[in-house]
This record gives structure tokens, C-alpha cells and sequence, in this order.
């Protein structure tokens, strides 16, 4: 368990939260006035996940945010003005000019690596990145995000894999805003947890509240102690909503209305605010100060960010190619010595300790056991002289998901109590809200998922 946070922590948690929402309006009244250049990615009612977990971050620790992580930079350290500049393809923004949207990153100081359009492929890519910390004794963590449909990629599964086998300290944060673009989980994946596709790596895993953003925190933090120990890769499933569409572009109709006014219940910001509330770690002074702050701080910043000129033309021919303008060095944090023969020689053999055969006693105990755990659901019939290995067809599930209640408080890495759920001796706020708005049990609905614009199957269960 982390130690418990101080009053200044939580007025930090809500403040980054806040200012985060409050940008992403800001950056949606630009785009409206065609001042954005590029696209624009909402990240409403997904605050909680990208400050929570970057918050459990230290700052030595590495991060690679996606479209909608604008919340972790402001934890690491950037300012509303830079990522204003950075959508309007100003001079001065992170790059430059050079991009109008979200791939901008600062290796030097504030340790992230920009975002790669092609989904999934920061996997494999902060995979290395822990695993380079590690090996110059650096003892960082490196984090990042993917979205639930990035997780149907070749990437997602070769970099999981990877991080694995070298036991990288990687946290993996997947969010499940339950749109992929425009499809549903159900429609893309035959489990109802994305946690659970930890199991096939062999890797430790956690669901979360994501619209909790003291479970986030707590979660991620056991995560990130857990990384730095040495016990390899964590994913952490974060259960959330995307309250916008894809992009401005896309007006979001293919969302059931009652899905919207579901989630518009758990909003992570009106939470949180009760929670302090109830806890008494603010009053209404402290948090109209906290507002205040907010608003003149995005002012100030919309204002440097106007008065930045457009770049020039000439800078396009600028920082294409690097010629020795800087050196690219590792930094190292322990003596190479320990890394250089004689220290680090070893044999070049492998030590095999399994030879991989069928041994029907062993199998047939695994599964027992297996079957002991799950209720004896999904027993698999094992046969010693025959090539066949069938397995009962399991239970057909409604949605294609697993008949599991819709709402799952944070679970710890082994699957007890839960680790993150109280905050002295209470319930976390995940759990209250809960309990006042459907005393423990998910709501029902029979809002069908409509299927835009042609896409995918038109049976009647695609129209409404």
C-alpha cells in the first residue's frame, strides 16, 4: 500500500485535474474559430486516469502519453501555454511550429517521449526505454497509455511480450473509454476485461475506477513500487468513458444517449470535489482560490500563446537532421564495470529446466486447480494417447462480455482486498457513489449501439 497523501497532494490531484478540463474547453473554442491547425483530441471525462496515474510517477520516471494524456504532462511539468502553441503552430510551442497537434516531447528534462500515431507502438518502445533505465542503473519506471482498441494490435502483443520476458518495469495503462473510434468493446474483443490479456504474458494486473481519481492513484502507485522492485510488468485497466467523439470532427451519434448520461453521473471532477468536500481536506475558500488560480493561469498563457508568431519559412529546412548541433550521450547512474566483462560474462549456455513434454498427472492437476478457482467453469477434457485437446464451449455471455457487474473497484496485483478503496477507515469515493446511485449493482440498459455512416454490419441489431 502507498502512503497516504498529504492535504497539498489531494488540492495538487484536483488542481491538475481541473486545469486539465478547463484547457480542453479552451482548445475546443479555438478550434471552433479555426485558430487549431490540426486535429483535436477531447479528453473529457478521462482526467482522472492521465493525472492519477502520472501522479504516482517520480520525477525521474518516463512517460509517453497519447491524444488524450494532456493531464500527465501537466503533471510533468508542462505548461498550458505549450500545449496552446502546440495546437495553434506557433513559434515558440515545443516544436516549433512544426506540428498542430499532440506529438511534441522533452527527453532532457521532463523525461517523455512523444506520441506515436500508430496505436500500440509505444509499447515496445517504452519496453526499451525501462529496460535502457535499468541496465545504466538509473532505477526509473517507464509508463504509457494505449486505448482498448490499441490493445487488438501486433504491437500492443509484441511489446507486452517483451517487456515480459526481460521483466521491464513498465506500466502499462490501458484505457477503456469503450470506443474504439466507433466501436464498441463488445464488437471488438471476446473478454470483458482487457486485464485479462495480462494472463497470456505471464504478468501481474489491476482494474481501476478510471473516474476515481484516488483509486487511479493508489493503483498506480502500488504499480510503480511494485516496477521498481524488480517484479517486472504491470497493466493496469482503467474503466472510463470518452465523452466526446474521436476527434471535433466526429459528433459521437453511434453513443447511445443514456451510455453519456451514465458516465455524466461519474464525472471523475464532481467526484473528487464531494470526496474533498466529505473528508474536509478543503472548504469553499480554498477550492474558489484553487479556481481562481486556474483561470488566470490559462488567461495568461492564451495570451503568450496569441502573441506568438507564426514560424517563419525558412525554419522548415531546420532540425530535419541532426549534424553534431548536440551529443547524444547515456546517462549513466552506475559503473560500467558492472556491465563489462569480467563482471557481467556469463556462460554462453541456456539452463533448461522444463523439456516442454506432456505429463497428462501434472496437466490434469493444473486444470483441476484451475477449475477449483473458476467453479468449475471452462474445464478442459485432456487426453494422453490422442492428438485432440477440446475444450467445452463456454457460456455464451451477453455483449460478448463476461457476466460480471459493470462497475469494478481497484483491485490489487494478487486479486485480494482491494488496495486502493479507503482513505481512513472509509470508502473510497468510487464505492460511495456507487452505493448512492445503484446500491452496488450495475444499470440496465436497452440502448442498442447504432453503427455510423455504413460501417460494419447493418442487421437489426446495428440500427435504431
Amino acid at each position: 500500500m502507498s502512503q497516504p497523501l498529504t492535504r497539498e497532494q489531494h488540492l495538487d490531484l484536483y488542481y491538475y485535474m481541473k486545469l486539465n478540463r478547463m484547457l480542453d474547453e479552451q482548445l475546443v473554442r479555438l478550434f471552433r474559430q479555426n485558430v487549431v491547425v490540426g486535429g483535436l483530441y477531447s479528453n473529457l471525462g478521462q482526467e482522472a486516469t492521465s493525472v492519477g496515474t502520472a501522479y504516482a510517477l517520480e520525477k525521474r520516471d518516463w512517460i509517453a502519453p497519447m491524444i488524450r494524456n494532456v493531464g500527465g504532462l501537466l503533471v510533468k511539468g508542462y505548461k498550458p501555454r505549450d500545449i496552446l502553441m502546440q495546437y495553434m503552430a506557433r513559434v515558440d510551442s515545443p516544436t516549433m511550429g512544426k506540428d498542430g497537434t499532440s506529438h511534441f516531447g522533452d527527453i532532457k528534462v521532463r523525461h517523455v517521449v512523444s506520441p506515436i500515431s500508430m496505436l500500440g507502438d509505444l509499447v515496445p518502445v517504452m519496453a526499451g526505454v525501462a529496460i535502457g533505465g535499468r541496465y545504466l542503473g538509473q532505477n526509473i519506471v517507464a509508463m504509457t497509455w494505449v486505448g482498448d482498441g490499441a490493445t487488438s494490435t501486433g504491437a500492443f502483443h509484441e511489446g507486452m511480450n517483451f517487456a515480459a520476458t526481460q521483466h521491464a518495469p513498465l506500466v502499462l495503462v490501458v484505457e477503456n473509454n469503450q470506443w474504439a473510434y466507433s466501436t464498441p468493446v463488445a464488437k471488438q474483443v471476446p473478454i470483458h476485461d482487457l486485464a485479462d490479456r495480462a494472463k497470456a504474458y505471464g504478468i501481474a494486473s489491476a482494474i481501476v475506477d478510471g473516474n476515481d481519481v484516488m483509486a487511479v492513484y493508489q493503483t498506480t502507485k502500488e504499480a510503480v513500487n511494485r516496477c521498481r522492485a524488480g517484479k517486472g510488468p504491470v497493466l493496469i485497466e482503467s474503466k472510463t468513458m470518452r465523452m466526446k467523439g474521436h476527434a471535433q470532427h466526429d459528433a459521437a451519434e453511434y453513443v447511445p444517449k443514456e451510455m453519456f448520461k451514465y458516465w455524466e453521473a461519474r464525472d471523475p471532477i464532481a467526484r473528487y470535489e464531494k470526496y474533498l468536500t466529505e473528508n474536509k481536506i478543503w472548504d469553499e475558500k480554498t477550492k474558489k482560490e484553487l479556481d481562481a488560480r486556474i483561470d488566470k493561469e490559462l488567461k495568461e498563457d492564451l495570451e503568450f500563446a496569441e502573441k506568438s508568431p507564426l514560424p517563419p519559412p525558412e525554419l522548415a529546412e531546420q532540425g530535419v537532421y541532426c549534424d553534431g548541433c548536440h551529443t547524444v550521450e547515456a546517462v549513466w547512474n552506475r559503473s560500467k564495470a558492472e556491465v563489462t566483462p569480467p563482471k557481467s560474462s556469463v556462460k554462453p549456455e541456456w539452463e533448461v529446466t522444463d523439456f516442454g513434454g506432456f505429463d497428462l498427472a501434472s496437466t490434469m492437476a493444473k486444470q483441476s486447480a484451475a477449475a477449483g478457482e473458476n467453479g468449475g467453469k471452462d474445464a478442459r477434457i485432456i487426453s494422453q494417447g490422442t492428438h485432440k485437446n477440446t475444450a467445452h464451449k463456454p457460456q455464451q455471455r451477453p455483449n460478448g462480455g463476461a457476466a460480471k457487474s459493470a462497475q469494478h473497484p481497484a483491485r490489487n496485483f494478487e486479486r485480494q482486498q482491494p488496495a486502493s478503496q479507503k482513505f481512513k477507515g472509509q470508502k473510497s469515493p468510487s464505492q460511495r457513489m456507487m452505493d448512492q446511485k445503484t446500491n452496488g449493482q450495475p444499470e440496465k440498459s436497452s440502448a442498442v449501439a447504432r453503427v455510423p455512416f455504413g460501417r460494419g454490419p447493418k442487421g437489426k441489431e446495428g440500427r435504431k
